[in-house]
């Protein structure tokens, strides 16, 4: 009976949905927080927004609005906003709450580590699969899996679109085909970089698999480009001529190479800290490098390079913006975390098993303070109703939270979020004033500067001053 027991734990303990369930409870500590902790509040506010300006002003997708564009209308050239809609759609359920994209990313961010693993079994071992899912997860992947941002939860889309192009090569069957192309088109969608990872398609195209099923493929995947393409070099620029407010930045290749060439420390970061926040998986990398090229294995040296030839562009397009983002890494982790489960696999089982509880020590570890928010921080979570019955929804503000937009989200309130030196300069409050601007909110935590205007409101946290005449 012992040794029945025995073999059934060990039977769960090799099968990569308990660790895929394991981590997903891990990864619900903290799992209703708002977007305060340190990193990245900026951007996952900006999907918040959204979402809460489908629920409060329109639900047209098409539209993406924020709440920091002055008098403008807020609309906005962003990426696709399947997330925000998302979050939008269990608001209108369930009425808003900051936290909904959390748990959203973390659900549709652990299916796509499951696909990954059935892919990486299929092509390569069970152990590659296992080990490079594991690394995966505990990567740099981990904590943005749980960030209301649409890096990972785009990326799995996308992964989960190549399993079912990999099964329609072998089966030939058109469902698999639809669902490659839904998939892989609205994870492109999402977040243009997880496009990247489609590249992974031109292995299957030249191997030994039925013509008409290539050419099926290929239709699909310039179809899904058509429809990318669409979206960020057609809609988005109209968006930004028509509205005057875009999100992204994108350069040209040689002006993107002639900013990371500025910056070789911060962009090999990325690579050799920042995506595994672990140095043994990065060691694990190099050396999978170096031993699938002494092995000759075909398949993975050719999963290497057709990926980073895109991945490469990718970074050039991005130019500096790469070098100071960490996240911009992640298209790029699944190749990385196959190849360090490669050189994995190659040792003896026990040894594997270390590094495995190694790789996840040091980068959790490295990653904890992001399950963190400082009790200084909590005081915003109380800014609108320090406003609420002062300042009605319809009125503009401006506030001093820099170019960061979280406190004019938790204001909910909508006009210009600037620098505290800009609020010094002749004239620029008066012009604002002009503009519709009717409150001057000052966040005494970045500033203590008072001002000759009437003061309305103040507490431990804000100042409130009305610059517009009645």
């Amino acid at each position: 009976m012992a040794g029945m027991e025995k073999s059934s734990v060990i039977k769960i303990l090799k099968d990569i949905r308990f660790w895929i369930f394991l981590f997903f409870v891990i990864r619900l500590f903290g799992i209703t927080d708002a977007p305060l902790e340190m990193g990245h509040n900026f951007r996952q506010v900006m999907t918040n927004m959204i979402a809460r300006n489908f629920l409060e002003v329109t639900s047209n997708i098409f539209y993406p609005r924020i709440d920091m564009a002055g008098a403008r209308t807020g609309i906005i050239g962003s990426e696709f906003p399947l997330f925000s809609y998302l979050i939008f759609v269990i608001s209108k359920i369930f009425g808003y709450d900051h936290w909904y994209g959390r748990l959203i990313n973390l659900i549709v961010s652990s299916m796509g580590i499951y696909y990954f693993y059935l892919v990486v079994k299929r092509y390569f071992s069970y152990h590659v699969a296992f080990n490079a899912s594991i690394i995966l997860t505990v990567s740099i992947w981990f904590s943005f899996s749980r960030k209301i941002m649409p890096d990972v939860f785009s990326v799995s889309l996308v992964i989960i679109g190549l399993y079912y192009c990999l099964r329609y090569f072998e089966t030939g069957n058109l469902t698999r085909l639809l669902l490659f192309f839904v998939f892989a088109t609205v994870g492109s969608l999402c977040k243009i970089p997880a496009f990247t990872l489609m590249s992974v398609i031109a292995i299957p195209l030249v191997t030994k698999f039925p013509r008409n099923r290539k050419i099926a493929v290929l239709i699909a995947g310039i179809f899904s480009f058509i429809i990318v393409a669409i979206w960020y070099f057609y809609w988005v620029p109209y968006l930004l001529d028509t509205y005057h407010f875009k999100l992204f930045y994108p350069k040209g290749l040689i002006e993107g190479f002639r900013e990371i060439i500025e910056y070789p420390i911060d962009t090999l970061d990325k690579f050799w800290f920042t995506s595994f926040y672990s140095f043994i998986a990065f060691f694990l990398f190099i050396a999978g490098l170096v031993m699938m090229n002494v092995r000759k294995e075909r398949l993975l040296t050719g999963l290497f390079v057709v990926v980073s030839i895109v991945f490469f562009v990718f970074i050039l397009k991005t130019g500096s913006v790469f070098s100071f983002h960490n996240y911009y890494i992640i298209p790029y982790m699944p190749v990385m975390a196959v190849i360090a489960g490669f050189a994995l696999s190659l040792i003896k089982i026990r040894w594997q098993i270390v590094f495995l509880i190694l790789i996840s020590v040091e980068s959790l570890a490295n990653q904890s303070y992001d399950f963190r928010i400082k009790d200084s921080e909590l005081y915003k979570l109380e800014l609108e109703k320090s406003i609420d019955d002062i300042i009605t929804n319809e009125e503009l503000i401006i506030v001093n939270g820099g170019a960061n937009p979280q406190t004019i989200y938790f204001l909910h309130r909508k006009g210009w979020t600037v620098e505290k030196e800009v609020l010094q300069n002749p004239g620029f409050i008066d012009d604002k004033a002009g503009r519709g601007a009717k409150y001057l909110i000052i966040d005494k935590n970045r500033s203590n500067k008072t001002f000759s205007f009437r003061l309305i409101f103040a507490d431990e946290y804000i100042d409130v001053y009305k610059i517009a005449k009645p």
